[in-house]
């Protein structure tokens, strides 16, 4: 088992890291604070290429691996990017332009894909429901076949890029009463009559990234625009989970090295009681904690990537554990961080504070941590 990355993808890393602190941090306080999407960041994003990283040239994107593509994400986030456009950019281009990658047609990928890769469009995935959270197969939103054409109804909740993008991957129930096997999947696009996003979500953290209700009213689309075939729709959303499990938790992980060096360099030239706070055994133990965490979230969400590279079914043990640990023990070191800040911790001019509101949604999104415990006991 091999545990380094190779030349080319450190130096890549490196490069990432360059470009976010002097093309995106700089804008982040600001933007984080009025709660605004960054279009500019975005679109940098995008003519960096990091937007469409995995995809083959053919549809914009440099035929990188998994891994790569994972360590684009943790860069960000150790460079001090903010979750709000780290998570936009993960529901933009795994959970909608890779959906429409591995299960669209040819005309579907071109289509769509060059848009999505170069960031011109901004793509979401409508899953979630008021009512139909973590359990999926209670969603109520309907697709009814008329001739060539499907009409949608219904209501999605919490989808992040919801009040922006221009395409959508949507989830709905096209079989009667078949529960999971009735679930379909379908590409709609903005401006189509009967389609129309909520306002945006004031949210406690990632709050560059906008998220709303998506409504569906009598939403007319061709049949084309159905992904795969009818009843697929839930396979489609499983397959999400690999990204969900790597790549969409690799900015948290690398936002807790950011966070750890900030803690650093503050316990070093922060002085009580006549010498730097870092000489505490307190403090040195959440510094310690902090590392502890670091390593063993890395080697979780690699262990996955690296697994998807090698072609490997995905292990839903694994990812569920994968999720999980970084989910739920994120918040400790973002919490220390605070603490170790003390009152300046508490401000919005210190990134730890911004740090501690955006790590509380990676126990809620892409799966609470009480299924992934569900889903952990059931399998052992």
């Amino acid at each position: 088992m091999e545990f380094s990355f190779s030349q080319e993808q450190a130096m890549f890393k490196d490069q990432v890291i360059r470009f976010a602190v002097k093309e995106i941090v700089p804008r982040v306080r600001d933007h984080e604070l009025k709660g605004e999407f960054d279009f500019q960041s975005f679109r940098r994003l995008g003519e960096f290429g990091i937007l469409g990283l995995h995809f083959p040239a053919e549809f914009g994107g440099s035929d990188a691996d998994v891994v790569t593509t994972v360590l684009a994400g943790e860069a960000l986030g150790e460079a001090g990017v903010d979750g709000g456009l780290t998570l936009s950019y993960g529901a933009h281009t795994f959970l909608c332009a890779d959906t429409i990658f591995v299960h669209g047609t040819d005309a579907q990928r071109k289509k769509y894909l060059p848009k999505l890769t170069t960031g011109e469009w901004i793509g979401c995935m409508g899953l979630t429901e008021p009512n139909a959270g973590s359990d999926v197969a209670s969603m109520t939103t309907r697709a009814e076949r008329a001739g060539e054409a499907y009409i949608l109804n219904g209501n999605k909740m919490f989808i992040t890029n919801g009040p922006l993008a221009d395409v959508a991957v949507i989830y709905a129930k096209t079989g009667k009463d078949l529960r999971h096997a009735g679930i379909s999947a379908f590409i709609v696009e903005k401006g189509t009559p009967g389609f129309s996003a909520g306002k945006n979500l004031i949210k406690m953290g990632v709050r560059t990234s906008h998220t709303s209700e998506l409504i569906f009213d009598n939403c007319m689309i061709p049949a084309e625009n159905l992904l795969g075939v009818e009843g697929e729709g839930f396979l489609m959303a499983l397959q999400t989970v690999e990204w969900d499990r790597s790549a969409l938790m690799a900015p948290f992980v690398g936002g807790m090295t950011y966070v750890l060096k900030k803690s650093i360099a503050y316990a070093k030239q922060r002085h009580q009681f006549g010498r730097p706070i870092a000489e505490y055994q307190a403090i040195k133990h959440k510094l310690a904690d902090m590392k502890i965490f670091i390593e063993a979230a890395r080697t979780l969400i690699y262990r996955i990537a690296w697994c998807k590279d090698q072609g490997r079914p995905l292990n839903h043990l694994e990812a569920a554990v994968a999720k999980l640990f970084v989910g739920d023990w994120s918040l400790k070191p973002a919490n220390d961080a605070v603490t170790l800040f003390g009152g300046y911790g508490y401000c919005h001019e210190y990134d730890v504070e911004r740090t501690f509101r955006d790590s509380r949604l990676a126990p809620i999104g892409g799966g609470t941590s009480e299924i992934q415990k569900k889903i952990i006991s059931k399998l052992i």
